[in-house]
């Protein structure tokens, strides 16, 4: 696992295991010979018998490889607590194991162990495994433009030559991203080497673990407004009067695609800021105390990809107001999962596997 050996990395999670629950704990099966049907390893602590799946890394791909694995083990379904082991547990995978009821541990100092009389949550420990450099991301700004392309178009395998052209990048840059997310087991390919999202949620999920709407360049501050709606329509009618190309997101993009929330602040990605005099003219006040209006210059232009016209508004696409929506406060986490049930991205196909 990562860079420890098979027989430390058990042993450490041992120890961890001893420490969390106070009892001596033994490892009593390590691998079992490329036998798939059952765990990695056996762990017993006092009375407790756990079934560890390890995993090489905490990104949402090798999570969800290790829940598979874990759901078709004869050991994890046959008494005991399923415990999935990386070196370090991301956001991602941790609401991943949340959803599959899925006890985890990373290697790190973190768990989240939940079973008959045992109810153990540790977080805050930092990373033990960063990788030193700067190691190819796919979700990279730029590189992004992949996976966003894959996303708004789920169902459709595409040649990439054809999928350079359309983004707007290199055939050579596209192919190295490609093989990538190939090697993430994110992206499957037919007979003629034609790329397609191998399960679009996982895919989505894998680049929400990675972006953060804060890198954006923003502009924050207050107007006056007597709600959401009345703001967003104050806005959006001064950026179009100015003829700045602009895509609603967050909060207020979930609600014109699904309505499925009331919302008080509003976030626009825009093209160029508006001058002072269309900002004087909404009455903004630059600030982060009491913010309700939050314009982002995006670090790429791809997140006006598959922006469209919602009740005179223009919207971002929902792949990308899915991505804003993470730590934006109010109601949206629960937006979030709203909009991911009611739109087309993110949603594995039935013939996904």
């Amino acid at each position: 696992m990562s860079s420890l050996s098979t027989r430390r990395a058990l042993l450490e999670v041992a120890g961890l295991l001893q420490d969390l629950l106070g009892s001596r704990a033994s490892v009593t099966r390590a691998e079992n010979s490329g036998i798939r049907s059952r765990p990695d390893a056996v762990i017993r602590v006092a009375k407790r018998v756990f079934h560890v799946e390890r995993r090489a890394s905490g990104d949402v791909a090798s999570v969800t490889a290790g829940l598979r694995e874990l759901a078709g083990s004869r050991g994890g379904r046959r008494g005991g607590v399923a415990l999935l082991v990386v070196p370090f547990m991301g956001e991602a995978g941790q609401r991943l194991c949340r959803e599959s009821d899925v006890s985890w541990l990373d290697l790190s100092g973190n768990a989240r162990i939940v079973a008959p009389g045992i109810h153990v949550h540790v977080e805050g420990k930092e990373n033990r495994f960063k990788r030193r450099g700067r190691p190819s991301d796919p979700f990279a700004p730029k590189s992004a433009r992949v996976a966003r392309w894959l996303l708004v178009h789920p169902d459709k395998f595409h040649v990439q030559q054809e999928l350079a052209a359309a983004i707007g990048l290199g055939a050579g840059f596209v192919s190295r991203i490609v093989r990538r997310l190939e090697q993430l087991g994110l992206i499957e390919r037919d007979e003629l080497g034609a790329v397609r999202a191998h399960d679009a949620r996982l895919l989505r999920e894998a680049w929400g673990e990675r972006y953060e709407f804060e890198r954006h360049s923003l502009l924050e501050g207050h107007v006056a407004a007597r709600s959401g709606e009345e703001l967003l329509a104050q806005v959006s009618k001064a950026l179009a009067r100015a003829e700045i190309e602009h895509a609603v997101t967050g909060l207020a993009g979930a609600w014109l695609h699904t309505h499925f929330a009331a919302f008080r602040s509003v976030a626009i990605h825009v093209v160029e800021l508006p001058s002072k005099a269309i900002l004087d003219e909404l009455g903004f006040h630059e600030g982060p105390r009491g913010a309700n209006l939050r314009l982002a210059l995006p670090r790429d232009e791809g997140v006006f990809l598959g922006a469209e016209d919602k009740e005179g508004v223009c919207c971002a696409h929902p792949v990308q107001v899915w991505l804003d929506l993470k730590g934006q406060g109010e109601r949206s986490e629960e937006a979030a999962r709203h909009l991911a049930t009611r739109s087309a991205p993110g949603e594995a196909r039935p013939d996904s596997g």
